[in-house]
């Protein structure tokens, strides 16, 4: 199933604050992408309809395997693209923003091929 980017964006957020915060709910993941709480509500619904995140009784959010999965897989690519694109002289703001658009676009195989090219040489 093709995940649109607002959806990987989202689980991105939410790996990225279960890695700095003890609990993510819904604000925080609003605090973080600068969103209203209704738009985030709206998307973690949308997210749990998917089987992509769990919300606890008290509104604690976590990802399931197959969000995690994509969400690792996101951040992977948003971490070493904008790396490469700073070791090849790019400023760190229009790295990572061209990082942020490129990750969701690239496909695997032409993913794996910049890793493998990137490592060899």
């Amino acid at each position: 199933m093709k995940n649109t980017e607002s959806a990987e964006n989202y689980l991105e957020t939410i790996l990225i604050l279960s890695q700095e915060l003890p609990v993510v709910r819904s604000i925080d993941v609003a605090a973080q992408l600068g969103f209203k709480k209704s738009s985030v509500s709206v998307a973690m619904k949308n997210l749990r309809a998917k089987g992509y995140i769990v919300v606890s009784d008290s509104g604690f959010i976590t990802l399931t395997e197959a969000g995690k999965e994509i969400a690792d897989m996101i951040y992977e690519r948003h971490n070493f693209l904008s790396s490469w694109l700073m070791s090849l002289g790019v400023d760190e703001d229009t790295a990572l923003e061209d990082a942020c658009r490129i990750e969701h676009v690239i496909s695997k195989e032409s993913f794996a091929a910049i890793k493998k090219h990137v490592k060899i040489t």
